[in-house]
Order: C-alpha cells, then sequence, then structure tokens
C-alpha cells in the first residue's frame, strides 16, 4: 500500500458506499481524513451526522485521525467552510475525493425542473466548489514555494461516460465531472495537483441498478470496496505524472478510457453540400449510426452483466 502518512484528506459523501471504503482506505494507508456527509436521503433531502461520525469512529478504532463535518459540498461558501476545516483542524490540505451524490431518476419525458436542477446542483456543482476552493490554497502554497503534490479525485458514473436510460440528470452531471477533470487537470498542472476521475460500477446505495447481492463466497466484483485501491494508487506520491485520466471500476477491472477521441472522419477540400454530405455518411453507415446501451459499453470496457455478476 503506498504511504500518505502526513498527508490531510477530505472525502465527501463519505459516510456510506464507496465514499466511506475511500475514507478507510485512506486512513489505513496513513492520512487523516475529514469524513465530509451531509447525511441525507438518496435523492437528497434529510440530513444526519450520524454517517459521518460513525466512520470517523471507525478510523479511530484503527489508530487513524479523523473529524467528521456536514458541509453540502453544492454551498459554495460550505465548500470552503469545509477546505478550511481541513487545515485547520487537520493542518493541511493534500487530497480531495469528490465523491457525494445524490439520485432522482426519471424518463426524460416526465422528469420536472426541481428534479434535474437538485441533481446537477449536487453532482457538478459539488465538484467544482470544493476543487475551486481547494485549488485556490494549493496555488497559494505553490506561490509562496512549497513543493505541491496535491489530488483531486474525482466520481463520474457509467452513467456518465457511457449514458443509461432513465438517468438523463444523472448522466449529465456525470459527463460534466468527466469533462471538469480535465480540464481541471490541465489548469492546475502547474501548481503541482493531478485530477483523475473514476466511474465506478460498484453495489451501493446510489446505484440504479437495484440491490445486487453479494455472493456467499469468493470475489465479489460489485464490492463497493473494490474502488478504493484506485483511489490510494492515484494518491501515491509515485502517481504525480498520472493526470486527466477517467478510469471505469469494475471489480478487478480498471480501464483507462479514451473518450470522445477521434472517428469516423468526413474531410474534402470545400464546403459540404448537405446532400452530398448525408449520401457519404449513409454509404459508410448502411445501417444508421446509435450509441451502444450502457451495459454494452460497461461489458466492452471490462465490466460484467449485473445479472450475471454473480
Amino acid at each position: 500500500m503506498p504511504d500518505l502518512s502526513g498527508k490531510v484528506a477530505i472525502v465527501t459523501g463519505a459516510g456510506r458506499g464507496i465514499g466511506r471504503e475511500h475514507a478507510l482506505a485512506l486512513a489505513a494507508a496513513g492520512a487523516k481524513v475529514v469524513v465530509n456527509d451531509l447525511g441525507g436521503s438518496l435523492a437528497g433531502e434529510g440530513a444526519d451526522q450520524a454517517p459521518a461520525a460513525q466512520v470517523v469512529a471507525e478510523i479511530e478504532a484503527l489508530g487513524g485521525d479523523a473529524v467528521a463535518n456536514a458541509e453540502n459540498v453544492a454551498d459554495f461558501a460550505g465548500a470552503e467552510r469545509m477546505v478550511r476545516h481541513a487545515i485547520d483542524a487537520l493542518g493541511g490540505l493534500d487530497i480531495l475525493v469528490n465523491n457525494a451524490g445524490i439520485i432522482r431518476d426519471r424518463m426524460l419525458v416526465n422528469m420536472d425542473e426541481a428534479e434535474w436542477d437538485a441533481v446537477v446542483n449536487v453532482h457538478l456543482k459539488g465538484h467544482f466548489a470544493p476543487t475551486r476552493h481547494a485549488a485556490a490554497y494549493w496555488r497559494e502554497r505553490s506561490k509562496a514555494g512549497d513543493t505541491v503534490r496535491a489530488r483531486v479525485i474525482n466520481t463520474s458514473s457509467p452513467s456518465g461516460v457511457f449514458g443509461n436510460v432513465g438517468q438523463a440528470n444523472y448522466g449529465s452531471a456525470k459527463a460534466g465531472i468527466a469533462a471538469l477533470t480535465l480540464i481541471a487537470a490541465q489548469e492546475l498542472g502547474r501548481y503541482g495537483v493531478t485530477v483523475n476521475c473514476i466511474a465506478p460500477n460498484a453495489r451501493t446505495p446510489e446505484q440504479a441498478f437495484g440491490e445486487i447481492a453479494a455472493p456467499e463466497e469468493g470475489f465479489d466484483p460489485m464490492d463497493p470496496g473494490n474502488m478504493a485501491p484506485v483511489v490510494v494508487a492515484l494518491c501515491a506520491d509515485e502517481a504525480q505524472d498520472i493526470t486527466g485520466q477517467v478510469l471505469f471500476v469494475y471489480g478487478g477491472s480498471v480501464n483507462l478510457l479514451q473518450g470522445w477521441s477521434p472517428g469516423e472522419l468526413f474531410a474534402r477540400d470545400g464546403k459540404w453540400d448537405a446532400d452530398e454530405l448525408l449520401a457519404e455518411v449513409r454509404s459508410r453507415y448502411p445501417n444508421g449510426a446509435q450509441p451502444p446501451s450502457m451495459m454494452a459499453a460497461m461489458m466492452s470496457a471490462g465490466g460484467q452483466s449485473l445479472s450475471t455478476a454473480q
């Protein structure tokens, strides 16, 4: 396991599921952890400080150092307070794992404005706001002459990188997170900050596939704990030159995705005539062109059908 001793990490949405596993793994590697969780329902309603406090207790029971934080990551000022909490309570900030999220699934024709706004706000703004304030802290340190080896780990989803029916709000936000990762990696590299993103496929309260039971014995590819080693690896000092990557993770499969890579090129010396372009497209795609289903895309990237996951 990489040695993260002396480093301070914030993990958002760390009271349950994948976020909890991240927090425990980072603490096991030696990091001090701010366990952030508003404690709301999966739909983002209500608040409960107990989940974050329970994870802090687990970390302390293992000899680690952690504090609970209940800020709303989508609140710009709250995100700043969360970053300041890490600095004041634990002595700095080296790692930010943006994991918090909610779901309000609905078919596009039935989705209302509030369902769209709530999900996009928590996921996309909830990644932007903490990253923005953490980046300001790291830029300040870098300009002061400190050597910075900081990490941002974002959380997309198969829905965001492959697309999924019934999740226009969630998938759009998760796709935006992947794009934010690429841009932030380019902007923050000059300060010693790497920015990467995982797209996890695991059994969590947030996943949209229904409860997938764990196998009675053997390796469980849907265990949310399978994601944590990827995060710990990306947080190591040895990963300083790995940035701007989006990693699909399922069980023991980790696929560094190449999204929006160059595809079929239609080129000519001058302006296309619409009829000619359509005819050329039809000649190369006689059966039309459609995106694959999320399941087909996941399987091509190393995933597995949930119906056969056990």
